[in-house]
């Protein structure tokens, strides 16, 4: 079988380090916040290229700490993607906003800068980007569109851990941004984890209030905050991880330079295109026939992932919302239906990957 991900082969190596943070913070008990906390969020800012980093419990945490430190709440809007996971939309509406959707790139899945003002009204307060599949949106173009209307950018950067536009990292380029470290991202915790990160002291200050409960000392309490906490041992974890994930990119990169290779010509198929640096969170491919292949794959023991099956202004939870319709984002609905993610992790064999190319070759030849 080829797994979709294997997180096992990249842990191993690691054992012995994870085993010791844990015993450090077991003995000390320090397991909400303390040094562990504080240590991972200064690295984790240093490799963004930002000031300061708030850790979280989740990335969804994140997204709404973010948004509520931006002072974003009911009655404005924030220009976002329909073709995301549901934590862009929910940190939205849990804000009290409204989204709304703007169709994607045909080429890269993110969303299209040229098609933002239209949708700016007087309540539109800020853009959400969508960092997707481990490559930045355009973040020239966005913060073009955002200088000229004086909107915030709040990117979500829970696919793109690493990636780069020229020789800044996802994260730098907005207002704020947002991390998720769920275990099968590039940076995995054990559990759930988040980070929001920023330049700005001030909104770092009440994004760090946000997440303990609006208190600044024990049992005092200046904001309305939330239990968004990152715990100690998830925070060692991702320290222990950190420094290997540049190298671990690198990895993904060279799978699928290797899947792009064989599938270049191949007839029917569309692969990932790069306009920025890719850290190929995920591998991306575009088949008419995608149901067909999948199934295809799963009887050769292949894996395979649906991200995303449905876009969001089609979801239930979005009933009433007036781009809840079909035809109101054409791209986007048009390349949900031909996504299909192929097996990507950073110890996937060269074996591994042409006996997928293979399979992926043979089902659109013989169709």
């Amino acid at each position: 079988m080829v797994p979709f991900v294997n997180l096992s082969a990249m842990h191993a190596p690691l054992q012995a380090e994870f085993e010791r943070v844990f015993r450090e913070i077991i003995s000390t008990s320090a397991f909400i916040g303390g040094r562990a906390v504080a240590d991972f969020e200064r690295a984790f800012a240093h490799f963004c290229g930002v000031n300061h980093a708030v850790a979280a419990g989740s990335g969804t945490a994140a997204l709404h700490m973010a948004l509520a430190a931006c002072g974003i709440g009911p009655g404005d809007e924030v220009i976002t993607t329909a073709h995301t996971f549901a934590a862009t939309v929910e940190g939205i509406l849990h804000a009290g906003a409204t989204p709304v959707f703007v169709d994607v790139d045909e080429e890269t899945y993110t969303i299209a800068p040229e098609q933002i003002e239209a949708v700016i009204t007087p309540r539109t307060r800020a853009i959400l980007p969508v960092h997707l599949y481990g490559q930045c949106a355009d973040m020239e173009a966005i913060g073009a569109v955002a200088r000229r209307h004086n909107l915030l950018v709040i990117e979500d950067a829970a696919q793109a851990h690493g990636a780069r536009i020229g020789d800044r990292r996802a994260g730098s380029f907005g207002d704020m941004a947002c991390f998720s470290f769920y275990p099968a991202k590039n940076l995995g915790a054990f559990g759930d984890a988040g980070m929001v990160v920023t330049n700005d002291p001030e909104k770092a200050r009440i994004a760090r209030l946000l997440a303990d409960h609006g208190s600044p000392d024990k049992y005092h309490h200046t904001l309305l905050g939330y239990n968004y906490r990152c715990d100690a041992l998830q925070a060692a974890v991702l320290s222990v991880k950190l420094p290997h994930l540049e190298a671990w990119n690198e990895r993904r990169r060279r799978a699928a330079a290797r899947y792009t290779e064989q599938l270049r010509d191949v007839p029917g198929v569309r692969t990932p295109r790069a306009r920025f640096d890719h850290i190929y969170h995920l591998y991306v491919i575009r088949v008419t026939q995608r149901d067909a292949l999948k199934s295809f794959l799963g009887q050769r023991n292949i894996a395979t992932g649906l991200h995303y099956p449905v876009p969001m202004h089609l979801q239930p939870m979005m009933t009433g919302h007036p781009q809840a319709r079909v035809g109101a984002l054409p791209v986007t609905e048009r390349i949900v239906g031909e996504i299909l993610s192929l097996p990507m992790f950073p110890d996937i064999t060269d074996a591994q990957v042409d006996e997928v190319a293979a399979a992926v070759r043979e089902f659109l030849e013989k169709s």
